[in-house]
């Protein structure tokens, strides 16, 4: 591929070698990715790449299967004091190879090109709107008294949110809020599909219940989108009972939740899984567009856990997917004609897509669709563009090549 150049890397931490995948793009990023569970080793990799490319700040996306949030943390504090770090636990990971489960990806961006702040937020459960936006507004101070006004039309924001919170449609709203102009994307931390704990990392700390913000100024062109692939149908749910705090809805229809929702897909109540849910899309219309309202699981009394917030009253639609693989194949085309190339992508991918990818024997297709395009990122519980939390969407930044000097 054009503008980056892969080789392995072995890195040491006493006990047998670490082999750690290297990519390295034009723009100056570069990816470290691993299946090997030593965090040592890992973090000592990320320290020698850090320094080699000048790397100020670094992206970390990990498996809880594969790696402890507190090992990696520590290793990386240890290893590479003076890097700067956020990241998440995943439901699944997107190396250079494609779709991966069971790995750390972390993605180093050079000082020359990249400068980048982040804060942690804690207690979102007790968090005000005030509060957030006043920290974000914290956050953009800081990122101008470091970068000067230079690259004051050429920064974008990332989150990343507990993806169990119940907390980040409010969230999202409060920093898309303080940002102003600023384009946010994002992406809810996932425990790879236990529904238990996620994690959040940063140099400032370990924690749930607490959301990540990122503020990155840079001279990269790059341009920030979303894709889905699904249209609604005319099959209507309406919430009749629900528990809007805990995201549970009851009844569908004045029936049993699950029950209704089985009977208008046309499957066996019984042979409901996480993969029904990935197939069968549920939508709300929200000023004249739609938008997914992700089943999470089915619960032992028959009512429904949701992804997103829901609420009596809510109609929800079925919705008929169309093809994954071709709706985000033209969504990327586009993007690197605005481009004029893509370099890399920053993707966070609703893990609803990578289940229904699997359901629908094209997980190989989209997997070699990202591995073509450079995406680089997460399987989420939870999409964040702009002032919205979605599902079932991919979002991404993608960046272009770095441009010649005039």
């Amino acid at each position: 591929m054009p503008g980056t150049r892969e080789d392995a890397l072995e890195a040491v931490s006493g006990g047998a070698p670490l082999t750690c995948l290297r990519t390295s793009y034009s723009c100056g990023l570069s990816v470290l990715t691993t299946g090997d569970g030593d965090a040592e080793a890992f973090a000592l990799a990320v320290a020698e790449e850090a320094s080699a490319i000048r790397a100020s700040f670094a992206l970390i996306f990990f498996s809880q299967a594969l790696l402890a949030a507190e090992q990696l943390s520590d290793a990386l504090n240890r290893h590479a004091p003076d890097l700067a770090y956020a990241g998440c636990s995943t439901a699944g990971e997107i190396t250079p190879a494609g779709l991966e489960e069971g790995h750390v990806v972390a993605m180093l961006f050079p000082a020359e090109s990249f400068t980048a702040v982040s804060t942690m937020m804690t207690g979102l459960s007790s968090a005000g709107m005030d509060d957030i936006a006043g920290k974000v507004e914290a956050l953009k101070l800081s990122l101008r008294s470091r970068n000067g006004a230079a690259l004051a039309d050429n920064i974008f924001a990332l989150c990343f949110i507990d993806g169990l919170s119940y907390a980040e449609e409010a969230v999202t709203s409060a920093i898309h809020w303080g940002l102003d102009d600023i384009p946010l994307i994002g992406g809810s931390a996932g425990d790879d599909l236990k529904f238990e704990t996620t994690t959040l990392i940063s140099n400032a700390g370990i924690g749930s219940d607490c959301a990540i913000v990122v503020l990155i100024a840079t001279d990269i062109p790059f341009h920030v989108f979303k894709t889905e692939n699904f249209v609604p149908t005319e099959d209507k749910l309406v919430v009749t009972a629900s528990d809007p705090e805990r995201r549970i809805v009851y009844e569908f229809n004045a029936g049993a939740a699950a029950q209704e929702f089985a009977n208008a897909v046309g499957i066996a109540h019984g042979a409901m899984t996480p993969l029904s849910f990935a197939s069968h899309p549920v939508v709300v219309r929200v000023g004249g567009e739609y938008y997914c309202r992700s089943i999470q699981k089915m619960n032992a009394d028959g009512s429904l856990s949701f992804f997103c917030a829901i609420d009596d009253g809510i109609v929800l639609s079925i919705a008929k997917p169309t093809g994954m693989v071709e709706s985000t194949r033209t969504a990327l085309k586009n993007v690197s004609e605005r481009l004029g190339g893509i370099d890399i992508v920053l993707g966070f991918d609703c893990v609803l897509r990578r289940l229904d990818a699997r359901n629908r024997q094209v997980f190989r297709d989209i997997s070699e669709l990202y591995r073509a395009n450079n995406v680089i990122g997460f399987g989420t519980y939870g999409e964040q563009y702009r002032s919205m939390h979605l599902n079932q969407t991919f979002i991404g930044i993608a960046f272009g090549h770095r441009q010649a000097a005039e």
